[in-house]
């Protein structure tokens, strides 16, 4: 991977390490499962209007619509609704980049250096540091909620890398249209009309404009911003190479909800956080003779849907 696409790697993983707290934000005003469709109807709309849908099978673009757009998110913030803190969850939904190692090894045959899997570990044992020891003062139901978004996270980068999508940002735009209906129907069932009602009724008061504030920055930051240049590495790259770098996210979550929302950092969750970058540093430091950007087949790259 180029320095230039590291850096830009790195720059996706504060723009979602700050989407924590925003979204904690918005949670205080939308209820979860209405979030999730309200955040991608704001772009799904535009989208079918003014964006060609990229020449890619269908299944491959519902596919990372319904990993990355429903199932990580209509987890992940139920989640957080449920109890899950801001900067916890940041730190728990990356478990996606050991699931997407996994699965794109078993899917896409894609192999791993040796310094892949020991960054991987590494990281993962960081992670598992800061589970464990966060788990004694959480609940077990919000824990294992993230824990479903990390693995629809993983299953849409698996998508996502397989479409190989000539514009990766007009892949980001469509899978944005896919997870709008069915988001709207769990909210109407689960969440009822009334509540809904009331939340989209309120929406501009005073004291929603701190929601709103964080359903933009998830809207454009997080979603156009942060999306567009993962799926641009996950078409110049594999998944294994691309998505350790999502293990940086925490660090930023934990530190931006702590400045915010006065959550504690303690000495043990520092420790672990310095594996969890340390992992991915070496992880993500190959060799030179394996730098260069995969060169796309055109099988992977032809529509046949």
């Amino acid at each position: 991977m180029t320095t230039r696409d590291r850096t830009l790697a790195v720059l996706v993983a504060v723009c979602w390490g700050l989407n924590f707290p925003a979204t904690a934000l918005a949670l205080r005003h939308y209820p979860p499962l209405l979030l999730v469709a309200v955040r991608f109807a704001l772009i799904a709309l535009p989208t079918l209007v003014l964006v060609p849908r990229p020449p890619i099978p269908l299944r491959w673009l519902v596919g990372t619509g319904l990993g990355i757009g429903t199932a990580q998110f209509a987890f992940l913030y139920l989640g957080m609704a449920a109890g899950m803190p801001s900067g916890l969850a940041s730190l728990v939904l990356q478990a996606s980049a050991p699931f997407t190692v996994v699965l794109a090894g078993v899917l896409l045959r894609e192999r791993l250096t040796g310094r892949q899997v020991v960054g991987v570990v590494v990281a993962v044992g960081g992670l598992g540091l800061i589970a464990a020891h966060r788990a004694q003062v959480a609940a077990l139901l919000p824990l294992l909620l993230t824990l479903c978004g990390g693995l629809g996270w993983a299953v849409g980068n698996v998508c996502s890398r397989r479409a190989q999508a000539p514009n990766p940002f007009h892949l980001t735009l469509w899978m944005s249209t896919v997870p709008v209906l069915p988001m709207l129907a769990l909210s109407l069932v689960v969440e009822g009309p009334a509540r809904i009602g009331a939340a989209l009724g309120t929406a501009f008061t005073p004291a929603a404009l701190p929601a709103l504030g964080g359903l933009l920055y998830v809207v454009v930051v997080a979603t156009l911003v942060g999306y567009g240049i993962w799926n641009t590495l996950l078409a110049r790259y594999p998944s294994s190479t691309v998505a350790p770098f999502s293990m940086l996210v925490p660090v930023v979550g934990v530190l931006s909800s702590w400045l915010l929302f006065d959550e504690a950092i303690d000495v043990v969750e520092a420790v672990a956080g310095v594996l969890v970058v340390g992992g991915v540093l070496f992880g993500s430091s190959r060799s030179r003779r394996r730098a260069d950007p995969v060169r796309r087949e055109p099988s992977l790259v032809r529509a046949d849907a």
